[in-house]
């Protein structure tokens, strides 16, 4: 069975009403509710990029409002990061796009598209599934967070790894465990709702 025949499911957003200012309200809150996570940032000397709370929000976006939705709201907060105090530490601008964390950022887009068609897909509704589609996000982010790392610095690929990913993967796990817990439950919400 190839990609295009599986099944679709509704994410969470769909099951709100409306349409376009619906999609357009999410789009933003996705991105401010990411810009709200990055505030939560723990430095982890000698890694130049903290530990945040930026990579549970892409999942909870991607997977909350779905591929498109999702990849759209981290454009977004990518986008208005470059303007507003809206990055880790509440830095913005360019600099922080070329430094030690914008391939973070731009691996949010692609991640929140990836965890976004899981959930479309019904990858949001069981635990263990969740767990593996927040797993799977958090590696997109961290394949083009480990390249933009390499340039920024400069290091070899031993210390890129170990400063970029493996002092990550404990709490990364912590994450989609949050995620795993967090989206069966609100579906467990909206299916009681829906009920006459």
């Amino acid at each position: 069975m190839s990609a295009a025949a599986l099944p679709r499911y509704p994410v969470l957003a769909d099951a709100l009403p409306g349409a376009r200012v619906r999609d357009v309200v999410l789009v933003v809150c996705g991105a401010l509710l990411t810009a709200l996570f990055a505030q939560i940032a723990i430095d982890v000397p000698p890694s130049p990029v903290p530990i945040t709370g930026q990579t549970l929000a892409v999942g909870l976006v991607g997977a909350t409002l779905g591929a498109r939705r999702g990849a759209s709201s981290l454009g977004l907060y990518a986008l208005l990061g470059l303007f507003l105090p809206f990055y880790a530490d509440g830095e913005s601008g360019w600099d922080v796009v070329w430094g030690a964390s914008g391939g973070y950022i731009v691996g949010f887009i692609f991640a929140a598209g990836a965890i976004g068609w899981l959930a479309e897909h019904g990858a949001d509704r069981r635990v263990v599934l969740t767990f593996l589609a927040f797993v799977a996000g958090q590696l997109v982010i961290f394949a083009f967070g480990l390249a933009g790392l390499k340039i920024a610095v400069g290091e070899s690929w031993g210390w890129t790894i170990h400063n970029g990913f493996s002092i990550f993967i404990v709490g990364g796990l912590v994450k989609a465990l949050v995620g795993a817990v967090a989206l069966p439950s609100a579906w467990g919400l909206v299916r009681r709702f829906e009920r006459p």
